[in-house]
């Protein structure tokens, strides 16, 4: 390190002017300024008189010697300020020998600029009236007295190395609340203290000390903001006292980083800092710290979590007049009294990025082996240093006026404190009296006295606790930036370019206009061929005009009551706001009625002609040539790649999870989905793809950073999963799991400080959350990951299928609703209010997540159930998708919140680790949801014994939990006793709230109903199924019922609407061949029979039940 030189360098405090000055007497007052430093004068001005005006040019220069080596140091210019004293010379009277002097005011400079590197600055400080001053006090807005100050060394005090590794501390000490009842502000004069030691460099600590607290009855909160004082006294001048642009702010409780900052302890804090006694400092101590002080610093904290920081109470002893204040050091010890102490966590100063720690610590009765088994602090500052080295009386920072200009002596006598304080015991150095000895079993003997603190016990009694404030000028543990991290992201997954933007206007609106009346009339055409198709046939041609407005009326009722002409209306809404505003240019509201009116006839016109020419370039063979088919929506497509996990289907799944990626490949949920099922089939190189893949689309997404980070903790890539947990932190601040996975990942890393950091942050976030639901008065339900993103999988539903099974995997899509062209522009453009609400705002493409199947209107049965789907879709769909967990408690911990996400993409190997905190979690434990969630890591590991066992303990805990009645079931299911697992799907469909999954539920219990031939509860079971979430899956058990009870008709509409979503599942041919043969259809029989057999039936059961059948009719099988 750089050595600064021995010789002393001359620091230079000049007063150049003086403004809106005033004196006793007279308006042109002579006055001269005092500057004093380290309760040395360190010159006078010359006498200078005041203008009329109020200025005054004093131009005076003042020096002392900066020598770090013996004499003042960078610590004493860091809490000492410079005093500069106004003093009025009155004028002599008759007969008066000496001047008459009376103060004025004061001012001070703060020399911390110097401590940060400056070699000059200036400054301009207000002059604070002494009692009885003639000078205005300060107040806001008004102009005030004042001195203009310039301070200046040759060079820098500082080096490039204590610039870049030197550190300033400032302690702050508030108050001390809930004081004991004994403390009164009559009787003797007593001095309350506070101190706490700071390593600084080598074996040498340094003490600070905060004295004069002020006791007061209560009544009334402090105020803030209130200005931070200086921890000297003797200053002449009131104002003085506060140190320049330095208030405490107060804040929050649950912001705090110190003991009382639980919502529980609210209400004591309430009334202690308003309605009981309390000791007052308002101080701040600053402390300069140079490299090596700071590295002593650092590791102190990291040895030691805990510092004491003492509190007691002397006796202000006034000495007799004529002789100086004796202080024996016995009888310091005996005035001693309330000794406690505070224990300050220091450890949040070593977080990353953290310069500021703030709180209140109880006060608990100093004992020697306490503090020592806590702190690893050998001695008290108040008795084993002998406090007789702080004097009772107050001694300050100012002389008086007349003090003597010697610094010499004051130095001498620091000198002499500094010395004795350094030849005091040291930690290792001796044994502390409270330790054992270790000869022998028994304490010495002064520790059974120095264990006994009544008065000290008095502080826990009355609950006393003091607000500190530690405040450093840098973090010790530097953190990484925002854009840092950011950078370091995008090097190692470069974002994707977006996508060219598609070119709009107005040819392409109209286009798709057309595109829609095409759609339209082709729906209305096939709805009237299925009304009169067969009528028409008879006729042929010879349809008169009155037979057509009859079937016309027919029509219009028919679209009116099933519903499809308003669905054909908001088909078209669409188009018709995209040609207002691509073609006509509208995009504000009307300026009048008249206005609106006149457009609208205008648009009526042009979509009329338009609709013409559209229905034109239909052909007829366009129309009968046109196949229909089921397009599916990206929620089906996930909810059968879901199926296809359960039942243990990964080729298909991935099929699935493969054709949502072709179909948007810029949809980063798609990659995280398919992500999440390469975790399931423990290909974690690829899931690591996925999320990279997503993380790429958007690098601000959070559950991509965070599932980039658990894989790169998988992968034991730990540097790369440190940026982005870190990034995740950043971006997203409140996010409680990237706080949780940031702690898990330091635990790995064995860095305890950073990880209780990031657990104290994801509680204190947890808290945050919990607090402004209840203050908003709303019960918010846990949600189900951080952020928003809810999938398919629920609590239950990662419970596989055992292989073998009838159930399969799936494909799907909702098709655009059915919708009608003339006389629906009418009512469309009946509706200006809607139509100018949709001008205002941007229209967006909005897909439906519900899977609303196209059926085939051949009988009632496929109505009634299409009439039940679409009446229940909206709810039912979204409580399948969205499930809500059942019987998780509003006070949940972040370790369950975290368990949740993780479950949610699969990650299980995650998992155990998170579960073992969450049961030594004090906030925790061992909970129902947590024996579930333990119950299925057993359930993907094939363990049914510990699966049960851990279920057995949920149900204890919550009998009445349908999610343990379910997941029971799934376990019975799969270990195959399906009698019990019939009982258990029963209990939980019978439950008034639904479990987090009941898709599975509805299909294993419907396959247990098949196997029973309890056909009529299967098809109730699998009817509700269908209406919740329809699948091929739900159809086809539904179909199966409907054959077995001879319902012929309504097995063929759900078989035909099973193969329509999945055309590639054998046993839905095998059925649709049964079906056939029985309607004596040879033809479908044996294409069907075809199919089963090319996709391979694994059933020879129902193989052999087609065959028999078969040879039953004489038809079926073309190899006959």
């Amino acid at each position: 390190m750089e050595q600064v030189s021995s010789t002393g360098r001359p620091v230079q405090i000049t007063v150049t002017d003086g403004y809106e000055l005033r004196g006793f007497k007279g308006d042109t007052p002579v006055t001269f300024i005092r500057a004093e430093f380290n309760q040395a004068v360190l010159g006078d001005s010359a006498k200078i008189t005041v203008s009329s005006e109020g200025t005054a040019k004093y131009n005076f220069t003042s020096s002392f010697e900066f020598n770090p080596e013996g004499g003042i140091t960078l610590d004493d210019l860091a809490h000492k300020p410079v005093f500069l004293t106004m003093t009025e010379v009155l004028p002599k009277e008759k007969k008066q020998k000496d001047e008459k002097t009376l103060i004025v005011g004061q001012a001070v400079v703060d020399l911390l600029p110097l401590v940060e590197g400056e070699s000059s600055f200036e400054t301009m400080v207000p002059l604070h009236p002494v009692l009885g001053s003639p000078l205005e006090p300060l107040q806001p807005g008004i102009k005030q007295c004042s001195l203009e100050v310039k301070v200046s060394v040759a060079e820098p005090l500082l080096t490039t190395a204590q610039i870049l590794g030197g550190n300033l501390l400032k302690v702050t000490l508030e108050a001390a609340y809930s004081v004991p009842e004994s403390f009164i502000p009559i009787g003797p004069l007593q001095n309350y203290m506070v101190s706490l030691q700071v390593p600084s460099a080598g074996e040498k600590d340094y003490t600070i000390f905060f004295k004069n607290g002020t006791l007061k009855l209560g009544g009334e909160r402090e105020p803030v903001p209130r200005p931070k004082k200086w921890p000297i006294a003797n200053i002449l001048a009131p104002g003085a006292n506060n140190i320049p642009d330095a208030f405490i702010v107060g804040g929050p409780y649950e912001e705090e980083d110190g003991e009382l900052n639980h919502p529980e302890d609210r209400e004591f804090r309430n009334q202690s800092e308003s309605i009981k006694k309390r000791i007052t400092w308002d101080l701040e101590s600053r402390c300069y710290l140079d490299p090596p002080a700071v590295v002593s610093f650092q590791k102190r904290i990291a040895d030691c979590r805990l510092w004491p920081v003492e509190i007691t109470r002397v006796p202000l002893v006034t000495a007799p007049k004529g002789k100086t204040a004796k202080f024996d050091k016995m009888d310091d010890e005996n005035s001693l009294s309330f000794h406690g102490v505070a224990y300050v966590n220091m450890v949040p100063l070593l977080y990353p990025g953290v310069k500021r720690i703030r709180g209140a610590f109880h006060v608990h009765p100093y004992i020697d082996s306490i503090v020592y088994e806590k702190t690893k602090c050998l001695f008290s500052v108040f008795r084993d240093t002998g406090h007789n080295l702080i004097p009772n009386n107050k001694i300050g920072g100012v002389n008086s006026p007349l003090s003597k200009p010697v610094i010499s002596k004051n130095l001498k006598e620091e000198k002499i404190v500094r010395k004795n304080m350094e030849e005091r015991p040291r930690p290792g150095d001796v044994q502390a009296s409270s330790i054992k000895s270790q000869s022998s079993d028994t304490p010495l003997e002064t520790e059974s006295s120095l264990n006994h603190n009544p008065e000290g016990q008095q502080y826990v009694e009355a609950g006393t606790y003091i607000v500190l404030e530690i405040q450093l000028d840098k973090a010790l543990v530097p953190k990484r930036m925002p854009e840092e991290l950011a950078r370091r992201v995008k090097e190692m997954i470069p974002p994707r370019p977006p996508l060219t933007r598609r070119t709009g206007g107005a040819q392409k609106a109209v286009s798709d206009y057309h595109m829609q009346i095409k759609s339209i009339s082709r729906v209305i055409l096939d709805e009237y061929h299925r009304m009169f198709g067969k009528q028409v046939a008879k006729l042929d041609s010879d349809i008169d005009s009155e037979t057509l407005e009859e079937q016309k009326c027919q029509l219009n009722y028919e679209l009116n009551c099933s519903g499809k002409y308003f669905a054909f209306k908001e088909q078209l809404k669409h188009a018709v706001v995209k040609i207002v505003r691509e073609k006509y240019l509208k995009t504000t509201p009307f300026e009048s009625q008249e206005t609106l009116q006149t457009f609208i006839s205008e648009l009526y016109v042009f979509l009329v002609d338009q609709m013409h020419v559209a229905l034109n370039q239909t052909m007829p063979d366009d129309v009968q040539g046109a196949v229909s088919t089921i397009h599916m929506s990206s929620e089906q497509l996930r909810l059968f790649a879901f199926e296809a996990e359960v039942n243990e289907n990964f080729e298909m799944a991935e099929v699935y999870y493969e054709e949502r990626l072709v179909r948007e490949p810029q949809n980063l949920e798609h990659w995280l989905d398919y992500g999440a099922f390469c975790l399931l089939t423990q290909d974690n190189t690829k899931a690591q793809e996925c999320f990279r893949k997503a993380l790429s689309l958007n690098q601000n997404h959070i559950h991509s950073l965070l599932l980039c980070g658990v894989l790169a903790v998988l992968l034991e890539n730990y540097e790369q999963a440190e940026v982005f947990f870190e990034d995740a932190t950043c971006l997203e601040p409140t996010n409680v799991v990237a706080w949780t996975l940031l702690g898990l990942y330091y635990e790995i890393q064995n860095n305890d400080i950073r990880m209780e950091m990031a657990f104290h942050e994801a509680l204190k976030q947890l808290q945050a959350r919990v607090t402004k639901q209840k203050s908003t008065g709303t019960l918010l339900e846990i949600p189900v990951e951080e952020g928003g993103k809810v999938t398919v999988e629920s609590s239950l539903g990662i419970c596989r299928m055992a292989s073998g099974s009838s159930t399969g995997a799936l494909k799907v899509d909702a098709p655009t609703g059915p919708t009608a062209p003339s006389s629906i522009l009418d009512e469309l453009l009946e509706e200006p209010s809607k139509l100018q609400l949709q001008l205002q705002e941007p229209v967006l493409s909005v897909q439906s997540q519900d899977p609303t199947i196209s059926q085939r209107p051949s009988n009632q049965f496929a109505k009634e159930i299409s009439t039940k789907r679409e009446a229940s879709k909206c709810q039912d769909s979204s409580i399948f998708l969205h499930p809500t967990p059942y019987g998780v408690s509003q006070t949940s911990t972040i370790f369950m919140e975290t368990i949740r996400f993780l479950m949610k993409v699969n990650a299980v190997q995650y998992v155990h680790r998170v579960l073992a905190h969450e049961l030594l979690c004090p906030q925790g434990g061992p909970s129902c949801e947590y024996y579930l969630v333990l119950a299925q890591t057993h359930l993907l590991k094939k363990d049914f014994a510990k699966a049960e066992e851990c279920l057995q303990q949920a149900a204890q805990m919550d009998y009445l939990n349908p999610n343990v009645w379910g997941l029971k079931g799934h376990l019975y299911f799969l270990s195959g006793n399906h009698a019990e697992a019939k009982a258990c799907y029963e209990r939980t469909v019978s439950f008034v709230v639904d479990a987090s999954e009941m898709h599975f539920i509805f299909l294993r219990l419907g396959h247990i109903y098949l196997e029973d031939k309890e056909y009529e509860k299967a098809k109730k079971t699998y009817l509700q199924a269908c209406k919740r979430s329809p699948s091929c899956l739900t159809w086809l058990g539904l179909g199966i019922a409907c054959y077995r009870l001879e319902e012929i008709t309504e097995a063929e509409d759900a078989l035909s609407e099973a193969n329509a979503l999945n055309n590639n599942n054998a046993e839905v041919w095998a059925y649709l061949a049964l079906v056939s043969l029985k309607a004596g259809r040879q033809l479908e029989a044996e294409q069907a029979y075809k199919y089963t057999k090319k996709l391979n039936l694994k059933d020879e059961t129902l193989l052999a039940e087609i065959h028999m059948l078969q040879e039953t009719v004489g038809f079926g099988n073309p190899s006959f």
